[in-house]
C-alpha cells in the first residue's frame, strides 16, 4: 500500500524524524486557512501516487493569501499522468542548503534490508547511480543485529553528508530504519532529505509503501489507503477477494496462483504483447468467481484480447469453462478469449466450451501457443493454429 506524502510524513515524524510543518486540504478554502495557520511562504503540493508533480505544474510556492487560492485553485483536479489531484498538502516553505537522498528497502538477491544514502539528492536515485555511482552508498543491514548508530554514521560519511551534519543524517536514516522495520514497510524513501542553512536535517519528500499482507499488525495504518485515488478496477477487485494489479497493456490475463500469472505475463511479453493486468484468481476458484474475474479484466477499456491460463489443482478446469459461459451470457465480451486448460477436469472443461459455442474463444494446448495466439488477436490478426 503506498502512501501520499503527507501521509509518509507523518509516519516518519512519529518515528522522531524532522518534517516541515504542514497540513493536508481538499479545498481551497481549507488551503488558504491551512497557509494562514502555518505561516508564509509556503509550498502547495498535489498529492498524489506518481512522480513528476513539479515538472506537471502540482507543485507551487505561495508568498500570500491570493497566491495560494490561485495555486490551490489550479492545482486540485489536476490530472498527472492519469491520477487526479483531490488533496494538497500546504507545507511551510524551506530554504535549503543541501539536498540528500535516504533510503530503506529489502534487498531480494541478498534477501537483506539495505540502507542507501547519497549526497546527490533532488532528483532520480537512477540518474544517480548512472552518472556518479561512487556518491551512493549501498549497505545491508544484519536484521537480527539492527542499523547501529556507528554503521548509520559511516553510511552519511561514505555518501558524502557535510561532516558538521553526519551525526543528525545519521539519526535520520535510524529512524528510517525504524519506520522500514516497524511498520512493516517495503519502502521508506526521502528525496530530498535536506540540510538547512542553519544546519537542521529535515525530510522534504516521503516515499513510504507499506506491506499490505501486514496491515493486520497496524490497524491504525489501515485508513491511510488513498481510496479516492485508488484505481477502481484494484478496489472491486480487493473486495471481490481477487488478487488484481492494473498494468499499462492491452491484453488482459488470468490465471490460478501468483507464479502460473507472473509466468503467463512473461510469456506474454515474449511472445511481443503487453499485459493489461495481474488477475490471480486463486486456487479453488468456481464459476461464479470466474464470472467476477472476467468483469473485472473488461473493465479495463484498453483491454484488445484475454488469455486464461489456467492449470487445475484445486481449480477445476470444468469450473473455469462454467464461468466462462456464464459471463459470456451476462457481459456478452466484444473482444476475443484464449483459453489454455490443463490439469483437474481439463478435458471436461474444453468439451463444455466447445459445447457452448462462445463466439471468439479460442483454445490452446500450451502456454506458449496460447500466448501467440492472444497477441495475434490484440494486434487485429487470426491464431493461425491455436484456433
Amino acid at each position: 500500500m503506498d502512501l501520499l506524502e503527507y501521509q509518509g510524513k507523518q509516519l516518519l515524524a512519529r518515528h522522531g524524524l524532522k518534517v516541515s510543518a504542514g497540513e493536508a486540504a481538499r479545498t481551497v478554502e481549507e488551503a488558504a486557512q491551512a497557509a494562514g495557520r502555518i505561516g508564509y511562504p509556503v509550498v502547495v503540493k498535489a498529492q498524489v501516487l506518481i512522480g513528476g508533480r513539479g515538472k506537471a505544474g502540482g507543485v507551487k510556492l505561495a508568498a500570500d493569501e491570493a497566491e495560494v487560492r490561485e495555486h490551490a485553485g489550479a492545482i486540485l483536479g489536476m490530472d498527472i499522468r492519469g491520477h487526479v489531484v483531490r488533496t494538497l498538502w500546504v507545507e511551510r516553505a524551506s530554504e535549503i542548503a543541501s539536498e540528500y537522498y535516504a533510503a530503506v528497502l529489502l534487498d531480494r538477491s541478498a534477501k537483506l534490508p539495505l540502507v542507501m544514502f547519497s549526497s546527490e539528492g533532488g532528483v532520480e536515485v537512477e540518474q544517480v547511480a548512472e552518472s556518479h555511482p561512487e556518491r551512493l552508498v549501498r549497505e545491508h543491514v544484519d536484521p537480527l543485529v539492527g542499523l547501529s548508530r556507528e554503521q548509520a554514521a559511516r553510511i552519511a560519511a561514505a555518501g558524502g553528508a557535510a561532516a558538521d551534519v553526519v551525526e543528525d543524517v545519521a539519526e535520520a536514516l535510524l529512524a528510517l530504519y525504524e519506520v522500514w522495520t516497524q511498520e512493516d514497510a517495503t519502502l521508506a524513501e526521502i528525496n530530498p532529505l535536506i540540510v538547512t542553512p542553519e544546519r537542521a536535517v529535515r525530510a522534504l519528500d516521503a516515499k513510504v509503501s507499506l506491506d499490505g499482507n501486514a496491515l493486520y499488525r497496524h490497524p491504525e495504518n489501515q485508513a491511510l489507503a488513498d481510496r479516492e485515488n485508488e484505481d477502481e478496477i484494484e478496489r472491486r477487485a480487493a473486495e471481490e477477494g481477487v488478487q488484481y494489479v492494473k498494468l499499462d497493456g492491452d491484453i488482459g490475463i488470468l490465471g490460478n496462483g501468483a507464479g502460473l500469472v507472473m509466468s503467463t505475463l512473461d510469456v506474454v511479453a515474449q511472445a511481443g504483447g503487453s499485459p493489461a493486468n495481474f488477475l490471480d484468481a486463486g486456487g479453488g476458484s468456481d464459476a461464479k468467481k470466474i464470472s467476477q474475474a472476467v468483469e473485472l479484466i473488461l473493465a479495463n477499456p484498453a483491454v484488445k484480447a484475454v488469455l486464461f491460463n489456467i492449470f487445475g489443482g484445486i481449480t477445476r478446469g470444468d469450473e473455469v469453462a462454467r464461468g466462462l459461459i456464464a459471463a459470456f451470457r451476462h457481459i456478452k465480451p466484444s473482444v476475443p478469449f484464449v483459453v489454455r486448460l490443463d490439469g483437474t477436469n481439463d478435458v471436461e472443461g474444453r468439451r463444455l466450451l466447445a459445447e457452448a459455442e462462445l463466439p471468439n474463444v479460442h483454445t490452446a494446448r500450451t502456454m506458449n501457443e496460447a500466448a501467440e495466439a492472444v497477441v495475434a488477436l490484440a494486434a487485429g490478426g487470426g491464431v493461425g493454429a491455436a484456433a
